[in-house]
């Protein structure tokens, strides 16, 4: 399910730091990687060629860190705006996930101060793992997925079970929260029960939990409490195919579950869309 994986880097270590985790989960092993760098435009060319310079040191760096085989290694320096020349590379090769770090702003500061992952986040159609800069990386072995009816969700579910299956001691959280019935017993609930049944179909073990209240605070105080080492969302866009270059400003401008998760929860967080056509 994950074969091509799009890596951006900057320097700071801790997309990197996250793909090692990743590649040491056996379903992944085989995937292929691109580490792309992007040097913005700059005013002069010996400005320029002294940013491309960096640049081709940070990728080295990265790939020195990373230490996979080389032959399932691409690095790509690219000149031009980062934000679209994301989305743009993980289109050409295909990207199965795209990994980026984030510095974990407000909603509208993001906005303001030009986030690229923010932007990306907007544009892109696939599933997406933001590091932020003040989070420690573990090694992956609790997944927590919060579910829903939706189909997003359900594709987080199935990402979850991929990464989950192969890992020894690994545990999947289901949480669900303002259930139908928020007095019946986490395992009784539809979604989550439906969700168990899957899982036991790839012997993976899992946990259950139900909250009442607001959903983008309580699903950051679940994985915090549980204490898990990746926290999937679903999120789906709710723009007609027409509108798909077009940002979601609902979603910029903070009445965004995902977008709230992204900014507060306590660890990496791999936002996974279903795409609603018009």
């Amino acid at each position: 399910m994950i074969e091509k994986i799009l890596i951006g880097v900057a320097g700071r270590g801790l997309c990197e730091q996250m793909l090692k985790m990743l590649m040491e989960i056996p379903s992944i092993q085989k995937a292929s990687v691109t580490v792309l760098h992007v040097v913005p435009e700059q005013v002069s060319a010996d400005a320029m060629a002294a940013k491309l310079e960096e640049g081709g040191k940070i990728l080295a760096e990265a790939i020195q860190t990373l230490n996979l085989d080389p032959k399932k290694v691409t690095a790509r320096l690219k000149q031009g705006d980062p934000k679209t020349t994301v989305c743009e590379i993980a289109e050409e090769i295909n990207a199965d996930l795209i990994i980026m770090g984030s510095r974990g702003l407000g909603r509208l500061q993001s906005i303001l101060e030009n986030s690229v992952s923010q932007y990306v986040f907007q544009l892109t159609s696939r599933p997406m793992l933001l590091v932020k800069d003040d989070i420690y990386v573990k090694r992956i072995k609790s997944i927590m997925v919060a579910m829903n009816k939706s189909e997003s969700a359900q594709n987080c579910l199935k990402l979850a079970l991929f990464l989950l299956r192969d890992i020894k001691g690994g545990q999947l959280v289901l949480s669900h929260v303002n259930p139908p019935d928020p007095t019946a017993k986490p395992e009784a609930d539809p979604v989550l029960a439906a969700a168990v049944a899957e899982a036991k179909k790839y012997g993976v073990a899992t946990r259950c939990i139900t909250a009442k209240g607001k959903a983008g605070e309580e699903i950051c105080r679940i994985a915090e409490e549980s204490n898990v080492d990746l926290l999937m969302l679903g999120s789906p866009d709710r723009r007609p195919s027409i509108a798909k270059s077009f940002v979601d400003l609902d979603r910029l401008l903070g009445n965004s579950l995902s977008d709230y998760v992204r900014v507060y929860a306590n660890c990496p967080v791999l936002l996974a869309r279903s795409v609603a056509e018009a």
